[in-house]
């Protein structure tokens, strides 16, 4: 996790703290909106990713009043003061560690089976 936290926090010019919320809100949003198995193997293979997605859940009444799908996504992660571009940054980051960590191919096949997100691609 602190690997990606730092590509993060460096790639999208964001803080550590806001770079580790985003990966939990990011990585909860692939698991509920993508093709299960593959979003699970990308986050076995992410140490720490588990907490890092109930941690993003435990405001869960916010949450909840947002929504579902890419848009509550968005909203969430505005809430934590990034703009469309530092999102695009940590989108295009988050996909580049995922191909490392579990292939272009079966990286592409979250991407493609989750809505809305080729266009962060």
């Amino acid at each position: 996790m602190d690997e990606l936290i730092g590509r993060l926090a460096t790639k999208a010019s964001i803080d550590r703290v806001v770079a580790e919320k985003t990966i939990g809100i990011v990585l909860g949003f692939l698991r509920n909106e993508g093709p299960s198995d593959k979003v699970q193997a990308l986050i076995d293979h992410i140490p720490g990713a588990e907490a890092a997605i109930a941690k993003s859940n435990s405001n869960g009444g916010l949450s909840r009043l947002m929504g579902g799908g890419l848009m509550a996504v968005g909203s969430r992660l505005m809430a934590l003061g990034l703009g469309m571009s530092e999102i695009q940054n940590v989108a295009r980051e988050l996909f580049r560690f995922g191909r490392d960590k579990i292939g272009a191919e079966q990286m592409g096949k979250i991407i493609s089976g989750t809505p809305g997100l080729s266009q962060f691609a």
